[in-house]
């Protein structure tokens, strides 16, 4: 069956379509070209020829032409429109008429590193010019790093490497910092809350270091269609940016599907499991011999999907190795023999985490399932457009959970096609991430007196005089000089609490390392009894040793997986701002979390039945952050005991409404923020909810809610109140086992106490 054949058979069922809330053709649009600009270097236009670009796109002329003109640029269009040439054209021009010039490229993912560097080799060896090009991570083997910092005219790395083992080493990297004439940064859109804070302090040092040898290199940026890109680029560059955004690449018809799975137990409001519905979904793609990508929220669901899928092929008479998962913790190799799967046919069907969402080269797929909302609507369509690459008709198909925030947009088809999408929020000066940075800045170069770093001057010098008492630096002659024995940039990592990562090794194999799992998530993924999912496969975890970070696995043939359970616990460190409401009060302030896993259950495929469970034996894990809280005075407990309203199951319903409207309102991901309801707070000593960033540190979402308290109030009624279940359901205020048969009434009495005086 073709494409068009399967969607004309699902527009004709009456029970699919029961369950659509929008089915929205995307008219094709036309190419609209700019032409090759006079300034190209002539070699170039027959070797775009042969790969069939007879034409610049109109923004790939724009970002040419501006970039050759001197201007720090962010081009903002849809994927696959061919960002890529716009800043390798002007690179590739710039070396070639100065062949001592040098450009960086930072990409945020290894995956993305390596598929840019086949594209600019296929480039460099067509036109058959001596143009040094190579990545330089983690896996760059020691004996290639010299050649590389003296051959490199193009340097393709990430922010990591950049920030741990480039910058502190900066005198050994002379001719690429002498002569840096183009700093590259893709995917822009990734680098939201503490990633994107922690980059603009890795940019101010990488400036800093420019400046110290005579360059001042150009910034070119890419992202995909968010609200705010052009803001979020100065933020990142710290200077001026042109915004190019007039979208000149041809596009097909897409098929945009928004599907709310049926309800199957009206009285809990629960719906069909989203992972179920996806699997059917994809299942009727796989029959038809449609190549599809299936996106998945967790590593878990990956796995599970997986499982059906490979089960589904099985039975459709299909060869195993048609289907595939990728994720986060599968080896570099894996993952290239899975992408060039995609890319030559081999594999019909991928699941995936976010890992695929982001430009690497998998061809042209058909159809994308989106299993439950991504957690952003830039997310959101940066999956879709996985498929559709190409000028074909395509199909993408969001399949909403029954959590929260799924249902208000499944729900609100006008707001997910109507708005734009979130806006990237980061705090650069945000005091744990700032402060870090300038020990790893004053370790690269001694900070001259009057040196500014984000801060005016009186703060800088406020910063590194708090250095000086804590021994870490010395004021000697005008300059901040490094004086402790550390090396600064290992101990802050840019993307976790921690930067060491678990192997997972199975031990039927003895050394055979199959996977990596961060140090933080280690815990509750790979705990002792615990069943590890990777490729299709199960393994029960014998041992896991957090001091030598391994965890030992053993493979088995089950039919169920684990779940683990977290008890958490926060203390108030500081109260940096309240305010009194009538019968309430709020807070920020930074606080500290501690989370324990204490034990897990275990799963069955398929029914997704509770079989079992097992304790789990492992130290506490401790984060400081910050918050914003809620405490709730006396006679709001009065009132709600006079109603036969639990108070436990009010701060429950609540907190999950409010940790699920918190992101719409101030546009950040999910996972970005957390919740914890408290009956008898010590340390507010009332009923409490906190709401607390999920980074150490804090990235100032917090802040931003207690600003917004009020509009966070009326989101959270909203919610509730376009509910249309009667006591409660996992599309509000949470399932009535959770929060009681008055949890939803509870909620909103809560609600009106937290109302500002009138």
């Amino acid at each position: 069956m073709t494409l068009e054949q399967i969607l004309d058979k699902l527009h004709n069922d009456k029970q699919f379509m029961s369950n659509v809330t929008q089915w929205k053709e995307i008219k094709e649009r036309p190419a609209r070209y700019g032409g090759w600009p006079a300034r190209l270097d002539r070699k170039l236009v027959p070797i775009l020829e042969k790969r069939g670009i007879h034409n610049l796109f109109v923004h790939q002329r724009q970002a040419f032409d501006s970039i050759l003109h001197g201007e720090n640029v962010v081009v903002v269009t849809p994927t696959a429109s061919g960002k890529t040439l716009c800043y390798n054209l002007p690179v590739l021009q710039t070396i070639m008429t100065n062949p001592k010039s040098r450009a960086l490229y930072l990409f945020p993912t290894k995956a993305l590193s390596q598929d840019q560097l086949d594209e600019l080799h296929g480039l460099i060896t067509a036109l058959n010019v001596k143009i040094g090009t190579y990545t330089f991570d983690g896996d760059t083997p020691t004996s290639a790093r010299k050649a590389i910092r003296q051959a490199g005219h193009i340097v393709i790395t990430n922010p990591d490497m950049l920030h741990t083992g480039i910058l502190p080493h900066h005198t050994i990297w002379i001719k690429l910092f002498e002569n840096l004439k183009f700093v590259v940064i893709d995917e822009i859109h990734q680098y939201r809350g503490v990633f994107g804070s922690h980059l603009a302090n890795v940019v101010r040092r990488l400036k800093r270091i420019c400046q110290f040898y005579g360059s001042k290199p150009q910034f070119i940026l890419c992202s995909a269609t968010i609200a705010n890109p052009q803001e979020l680029a100065e933020k990142i560059i710290g200077d001026k940016v042109r915004l190019i955004d007039d979208n000149g690449a041809p596009s097909g018809k897409k098929h945009f599907v928004l599907f709310n799975p049926p309800v199957v137990n009206k009285e809990l409001g629960i719906r069909k499991y989203v992972v179920q519905q996806a699997s059917e979904l994809a299942r009727e793609f796989l029959a038809g011999d449609i190549q599809t990508i299936v996106f998945a929220r967790s590593r878990l669901r990956v796995e599970i999907l997986l499982t059906a899928l490979r089960e589904a092929a099985q039975k459709l008479g299909k060869p195993e190795r048609r289907v595939h998962g990728y994720r986060g913790g599968y080896l570099p190799l894996e993952r290239r023999e899975i992408e060039k799967g995609l890319r030559n046919g081999e594999i019909m069907a991928v699941v995936s985490t976010n890992a695929l969402e982001l430009g690497i080269d998998i061809g042209s797929l058909d159809a994308a399932i989106i299993a439950g909302y991504p957690g952003t609507i830039a997310s959101t369509w940066q999956q879709a457009g996985r498929a559709g690459r190409r000028t074909d008709v395509s199909a993408a198909i969001l399949v909403a959970s029954s959590a929260p925030i799924d249902q208000y947009l499944i729900n609100h088809p006008g707001y997910f096609f109507g708005q734009s999408p979130e806006h990237g929020i980061i705090d650069p000066n945000n005091q744990f991430i700032l402060m870090n940075h300038m020990k790893c800045a004053a370790f690269e170069l001694p900070f001259k007196d009057g040196e500014l770093f984000g801060l005016d001057e009186t703060s800088t010098k406020q910063i590194l005089s708090y250095l000086e008492g804590q021994g870490i630096l010395r004021h000697v002659g005008g300059k901040w000089h490094w004086m402790a024995e550390s090396y600064p940039a290992e101990n802050v990592s840019l993307r976790t609490a921690c930067p060491e990562n678990v192997v997972v090794i199975n031990t039927t194999n003895k050394t055979d390392v199959i996977g990596e799992v961060d140090y933080f998530s280690a815990p509750a993924l790979v705990h002792e009894g615990a069943i590890y999912l990777h490729g299709g496969r199960q393994f029960t975890i014998e041992k896991l040793d957090l001091e030598d970070k391994k965890a030992y696995a053993k493979e088995v043939d089950v039919d169920y997986f684990t779940d683990a359970e977290i008890k958490t616990s926060i203390r108030i460190l500081t109260t940096d701002q309240q305010e009194f409401l009538p019968n309430a009060q709020k807070s920020r302030g930074d606080v500290s979390v501690t989370w324990l896993p204490t034990m897990y259950k275990k799963i069955k495929f398929g029914t997704y039945e509770n079989i079992g469970s097992g304790d789990i034996y492992l130290p506490e894990t401790t984060m400081h952050t910050t918050s914003y809280w809620v405490t709730f005075s006396e006679q709001t407990v009065s009132e709600l005991k006079a109603l036969n309203i639990d108070v436990a199951d009010s701060l429950q319903a609540l907190a999950n409404v409010l940790v699920n409207v918190a992101p719409i309102l101030i546009m950040c991901d999910p996972s970005d923020i957390r919740a914890l309801p408290r009956t008898a707070d010590p340390f507010t000593a009332a009923p409490t909810i906190y709401l607390y960033d999920s980074y150490p540190g804090g990235v100032g979402f917090s802040e931003k809610l207690f600003t917004n308290h009020d509009q966070l109030c009326d989101a959270a009624r909203d919610l509730i109140g376009s509910c249309t279940c009667s006591s409660g359901c996992p599309s509000c205020v949470g399932p009535a086992l959770e929060v009681g048969e008055r949890g939803k009434a509870g909620a909103l009495k809560l609600l009106d106490a937290l109302k500002p005086e009138t």
